[in-house]
């Protein structure tokens, strides 16, 4: 329920001042309570756990932070190649030499 706006000798809409205990004061959260909000899951290790899943690679527990560290750097350069501007008139080499 919202009360009117009071009117003032003009006759204009004068706005309510909100009251002192009317505001809202954070509450304490119990450690209870943010124990059980569920951390926030870093999209890189969704994607670990679905790639290992697709491919039935079992990833054991004690490697996953080094496959999560060579996905980023992989990530990384081919963000680098990406991010590379190629003129419009580029066209594959016939040969390629190493």
């Amino acid at each position: 329920m919202s009360r009117k706006p009071r009117k003032s000798r003009a006759g204009k809409a004068k706005p309510r001042r909100p009251r002192a205990s009317a505001k809202a004061k954070p509450r304490a959260r119990s450690k209870a309570a943010a124990a059980a909000k569920p951390k926030p899951q870093d999209p890189l290790d969704a994607f670990v756990d679905a790639a290992a899943l697709a491919l039935g690679l079992p990833i054991e527990p004690q490697w996953r932070p080094a496959v999560k560290a060579n996905l980023q750097v992989t990530l990384r350069q081919a963000a680098l190649v990406t991010d590379f501007p190629l003129p419009e008139d580029t066209e594959p080499a016939p040969v390629f030499l190493a």
